[in-house]
């Protein structure tokens, strides 16, 4: 059974990121799953920090990116969610090809989500965890 109270299409949800530092990182998002959310981003020179390997920040930016929409499908409608904390473990280097990150909820309440990210080479290994906390508020 989904955790999902709103819908969007692949289609739709790679529309939002458009004028976005998404769109800037090459993030895609590639799968809406019952409870979970899947996007890629490539390691090249837009992630790169200067010794060559995938910057820690822009594993957080895919991390945050993933949480966020996933926890904005989760919510109610009439309400939306934004970011309260995140954190993340940088676990082993990329040099290049592409990463995929999997957003998977850990708590889904009324005022509070949590979220943890994890994102991985494209040989499946760890490269970094995150958490994600957001907060519920009244949608603007």
């Amino acid at each position: 059974m989904t955790i999902w109270k709103q819908a969007l299409d692949l289609v739709q949800a790679n529309d939002m990121m458009k004028n976005t530092i998404g769109e800037t990182l090459g993030l895609m998002i590639t799968e809406i799953g019952v409870d979970y959310v899947v996007g890629t981003m490539p390691v090249d020179k837009r992630t790169h920090q200067p010794m060559g390997i995938l910057h820690g920040g822009a594993s957080v930016v895919l991390a945050e990116s993933l949480g966020s929409f996933a926890a904005n499908l989760a919510c109610d409608i009439g309400t939306a969610c934004v970011g309260l904390d995140i954190n993340a473990n940088h676990i082993r280097s990329v040099r290049s090809g592409l990463v995929t990150g999997v957003a998977r909820a850990v708590h889904v309440g009324r005022r509070t989500q949590v979220w943890e990210i994890r994102i991985a080479d494209e040989a499946d290994k760890t490269v970094c965890v995150s958490r994600l906390t957001m907060a519920v508020i009244d949608a603007v």
